[in-house]
């Protein structure tokens, strides 16, 4: 299906709508946009004390479905401890798994996915961002039937679907934490590099569970119009945010901050009142501190 094709079934089937800051429906009162960034617990009281609403971590850091009950007792304790709450979670597959090709195999990381998602429920995480480039993308074994030298990404794309959709059945019982297809520019992906792509595998899967992403940066770099943000409506679950080009902090180059506005925008124009994190370099060794109070002036800024 193509964009257009997309879209125009997309509105006539109304797909619009606004999210809570929980992530979960239409915005009222005084829910707004909520500000993160991925860093380590190391920085949580730094990031609360220039302002910010949340932190996110790795999902191998924070949940290791490879190590037993007891470490999770531990870590559950750990992550509650945090002077903020962890609202989000990134690099939710490790490359080795492969959910796409002729090697396809979707029960190991069923099983990896789901301790994951187990554990993030527990501790009130709202969504794990499935990007995942490695263990998604479409290997050069499996070639498309029209053309002897590319991976058929149409039957890639089904794979992954296919996956999402095992993986939400496994967890249907689950209340609070989602996952969200995160589009990566083609650059880093062969499958699913723009948000309307996304939105299309979870209109196809069809449960609460899976939902959407949008990531600032990479929509920039692949011309995506915010537009897509206005048509994902409810299914926007979650952000990311970097500067064009430099995949720096927000504001490290006010010369490109306008470029942000016309997603914050759209983001307004729906109620969305979700996560916006910021996945970016920060400069460290310069000035922490005073980066992510850039940042996040900048981002205030726009809305």
């Amino acid at each position: 299906m193509t964009r257009r094709n997309f879209l125009v079934g997309a509105a006539a089937a109304g797909l619009s709508g606004c999210v809570t800051a929980d992530g979960s429906g239409t915005a009222g009162g005084d829910a707004r946009i909520l500000f993160g960034a991925c860093r380590g617990p190391k920085d949580t009281a730094l990031l609360k004390s220039v302002g910010y609403d949340f932190w996110e971590w790795g999902v191998g850091a924070a949940f290791d479905p490879t190590k037993d009950d007891a470490w999770w007792s531990c870590q559950r304790d750990f992550i509650r401890a945090q002077p903020l709450p962890l609202r989000s979670c990134n690099g939710f597959l490790p490359g080795k798994f492969r959910l796409t090709g002729p090697a396809a195999d979707f029960e190991p990381a069923l099983r990896y996915a789901e301790t994951a998602l187990r554990r993030a429920d527990e501790v009130g995480v709202k969504a794990l961002v499935f990007g995942s480039g490695g263990a998604r993308n479409v290997p050069g074994d499996m070639l498309a039937r029209d053309a002897k030298d590319r991976p058929d990404t149409e039957r890639g794309r089904d794979q992954y679907r296919d996956f999402c959709a095992a993986l939400c059945r496994r967890v249907a019982d689950l209340k609070t934490v989602s996952i969200v297809v995160e589009p990566l520019r083609p650059k880093e992906s062969n499958i699913v590099n723009y948000v309307w792509q996304g939105l299309q595998i979870c209109e196809e899967v069809d449960s609460p569970r899976l939902n959407q992403l949008a990531d600032i940066f990479h929509m920039m770099m692949g011309r995506e119009s915010a537009d897509s943000i206005r048509l994902a409506g409810a299914r926007l679950r979650h952000c990311h945010i970097a500067s064009y080009e430099t995949r720096s902090f927000p504001g490290s180059d006010p010369a490109t901050v306008g470029r942000l506005r016309p997603y914050f925008d759209a983001l307004k124009a729906i109620g969305y009142a979700g996560g916006v994190s910021c996945e970016c370099g920060w400069e460290e060794k310069e000035d922490l501190a005073k980066n992510l109070e850039t940042a996040l002036t900048t981002m205030k800024g726009l809305v």
